[in-house]
């Protein structure tokens, strides 16, 4: 059996990749977390085909890639990112990539890659299905998740003075249960504390999720110059602080753009200390499926890493397409 190991930082794009290989492939899929971990997958024996985000911590997929040069891996690498530039292609075709697909993926883009790279057979053509999302309205709330985004990092970033690495904004309509499918994969070693927070406006409604490793706070403290132990109620007031300006600045940038006004809920802590299972079962949001945008904010030079997550319902879609309507007909 085939062995494909998909490193990315996003929680929601590695499962959204993973969905992208053809379904009747019959392959065994490996989740690794930044390139340190692809990199010991590898030393396993896993992984005969990367699909390799750049913009990770801990080890990127530059660093990545050297390793994998350095150690003389038979492992053949495709580069799955947001990062277009001409150099990024230049720089990873040097480093042994075999190619490039920018983000966000779609699986006939993934699958005419592994056809060319003798991957795959051509006679498995039409065995992937198509995106449930239209192309050009995922484009359309990426482009305005951009904007919000950016206003909610650049807020994040005056107040903290760090520079803070803006994701790209992975977005879906996904069943709820492959929601929780997609935040399981974190390892269950992994603690993390989370909070939610409801939103309404317009006849729009969902729920906001922020969710921090407990291995970031000691970095976070760090930087706020907290001189005391960061023991749980300092790391809960730190998470609540970082949700109230991600979520807050976000719904705001996104209700402008479509002139609405969210109103907030009370914000509501998920668990501390928990395995991502635990916080899963603790969200109790009861529609059936779900736009879902999700957003990886990190601190350069430091190890945070805080993942917020933006749950609207279907129906709000339709209010939303409607409220966007100006900006699809541009796509």
């Amino acid at each position: 059996m085939y062995s494909v190991l998909v490193c990315d930082d996003s929680l929601v794009a590695r499962k959204q990749v993973a969905k992208c290989l053809p379904q009747d492939w019959e392959v065994a899929v490996h989740f690794a977390k930044h390139g340190q971990e692809a990199i010991d997958a590898i030393q396993q024996g896993k992984g005969q085909l990367l699909l390799l985000d750049l913009n990770m911590p801990v080890m990127d997929g530059y660093q990545t890639l050297e390793a994998i040069k350095k150690g003389g891996y038979p492992t053949k690498t495709i580069v799955i990112s947001g990062d277009i530039q001409p150099e990024a292609y230049e720089r990873v075709t040097q480093l042994g990539a075999i190619d490039f697909i920018r983000k966000p993926v779609d699986p006939d883009t993934l699958q005419a890659a592994l056809v060319k790279h003798h991957i795959l057979h051509n006679d498995q053509d039409d065995t992937v299905e198509a995106s449930p999302l239209d192309p050009d309205i995922r484009d359309c709330y990426q482009e305005i998740t951009n904007i919000a985004m950016g206003q909610a990092g650049d807020h994040l970033a005056r107040i903290m003075n760090v520079f803070v690495r803006l994701p790209i904004p992975n977005v879906n309509l996904i069943e709820v249960s492959e929601l929780h499918m997609m935040l399981s994969d974190i390892e269950s070693h992994e603690r993390v504390t989370a909070v939610c927070q409801g939103f309404l406006g317009g006849g729009i409604r969902g729920e906001a999720l922020c969710i921090l490793s407990d291995s970031s706070f000691e970095d976070v403290a760090k930087i706020l110059d907290i001189q005391d132990d960061v023991d749980d109620q300092i790391q809960l007031e730190l998470l609540m602080d970082a949700a109230s300006i991600l979520i807050g600045t976000c719904l705001t940038g996104l209700a402008n753009q479509m002139d609405v006004n969210f109103s907030q809920g009370h914000p509501i802590v998920l668990g501390q200390h928990r395995a991502i299972t635990e916080i899963i079962s603790m969200n109790s949001i009861k529609w059936k499926r779900t736009l879902a945008i999700e957003l990886s904010y990190g601190l350069e030079g430091y190890n945070v890493q805080c993942d917020l997550i933006l749950l609207f319902t279907e129906e709000s879609m339709k209010i939303m397409n409607d409220k966007l309507a100006h900006l699809l007909e541009d796509f």
